[in-house]
């Protein structure tokens, strides 16, 4: 049985992690994961009762306040370079997964409103974590937001990790900055996983917060330590569960190691394993060997619209303005310290 809301393959037994701070990866740019960013901030960014923080007209606005605060400090501060991307239609072997989703969020809001009604406001937020949805509106106001901010960002067509893998692939960012370890299967060289600025993670079905700390993890280092390549972490995944398919009840990453390892590809397991798996195996090899992605994309760094930025999130979204004035002012003087350099030299 899958875990709800599992979010691509649980590596995390078997994957060899450097904690790090953001200090340390001042100055690098990432292809960021957009939409596990905006599922975040809908996430966690709620008012006391759990329900999302709008504007007087009703317009959702707990992501433009997430994307706004956290991107202009890791920008202004850190120096970082960030290219966001953002998923396309799914592909079809993920459908299974979206409507386990689907369901869970449903679930999730009923219970939601129920807490609600009985006064229950820590079960009230607990649920309501789990309720988030990334809407068509909520997606182009994350765009303008991006653009008005003089960041850029790609549409992929199917999965965003698959495209941010490629630009790291291309050289066009140093590293993937996302949660999943999709982007290891995907072929990213370096997947940065927590690039948040409170370093703290909600789990809903424990009631709590965990600390975070910002984690390197190298493919190349870790194909090493495992004894596999990239191939094999594949096979690997798939034995396990990803979001293309369940995986085999009772195999773990270790012994899906174990498995790999011994018997070296899929076809060579035994049959009595291979057979609990769908018989489309080898295409679900293929999604993340060789995905789909765009080439035609053009990533090009913008002075902040200050003005734009004053209009759009104060007049229109009933930000304070001062707060959006200190934001804009963290990505001026970004923009300033790089409107000579060529994006290139900004991957070291």
């Amino acid at each position: 049985m899958r875990r709800v809301f599992c979010l691509g393959v649980l590596l995390t037994p078997i994957i060899h992690r450097e904690q790090t701070s953001l200090k340390a990866l001042k100055g690098k740019s990432f292809a960021v994961d957009g939409n596990i960013e905006l599922h975040q901030f809908l996430a966690l960014i709620r008012k006391h009762d759990g329900s999302l923080f709008t504007d007087n007209q009703g317009h959702v606005t707990s992501h433009l306040i997430g994307l706004l605060t956290r991107t202009a400090r890791l920008v202004g501060e850190y120096g970082m370079t960030l290219i966001f991307v953002f998923d396309g239609r799914f592909h079809p072997l993920k459908r299974a997964t979206m409507e386990e989703r689907r369901r869970a969020r449903e679930k999730a809001e009923v219970e939601y409103a129920s807490a609600i009604r009985r006064g229950d406001a820590a079960s009230a937020w607990s649920k309501a974590v789990m309720t988030g949805r990334v809407t068509g509106e909520v997606l182009q106001d994350a765009k303008r937001l991006l653009t008005l901010m003089g960041l850029p960002w790609v549409d992929a067509p199917e999965d965003a990790e698959a495209q941010a893998s490629q630009m790291a692939l291309k050289g066009e960012v140093w590293a993937v900055g996302g949660k999943d370890y999709d982007s290891l299967l995907y072929g990213a060289p370096i997947l940065v996983r927590y690039l948040t600025i409170t370093g703290t993670e909600y789990i809903p079905s424990q009631r709590r917060s965990r600390k975070l700390l910002p984690e390197i993890i190298s493919l190349e280092q870790n194909l090493e330590i495992l004894g596999i390549t990239r191939e094999q972490l594949v096979d690997l995944a798939i034995l396990i569960g990803t979001d293309f398919d369940p995986g085999i009840k009772g195999i773990g990453p270790k012994k899906a190691l174990a498995l790999v390892r011994k018997y070296g590809r899929m076809e060579q397991i035994p049959q009595e394993i291979r057979e609990k798996l769908p018989g489309n195996f080898d295409e679900i090899r293929e999604v993340f060997l060789r995905p789909n992605t765009v080439q035609d994309y053009k990533l090009t760094f913008s002075k902040p619209d200050i003005d734009g930025l004053v209009r759009f999130l104060v007049e229109e979204r009933g930000f304070n303005k001062e707060r959006v004035e200190h934001a804009a002012t963290h990505l001026l003087e970004s923009y300033r310290k790089h409107s000579d350099t060529k994006l290139g030299a900004w991957l070291a």
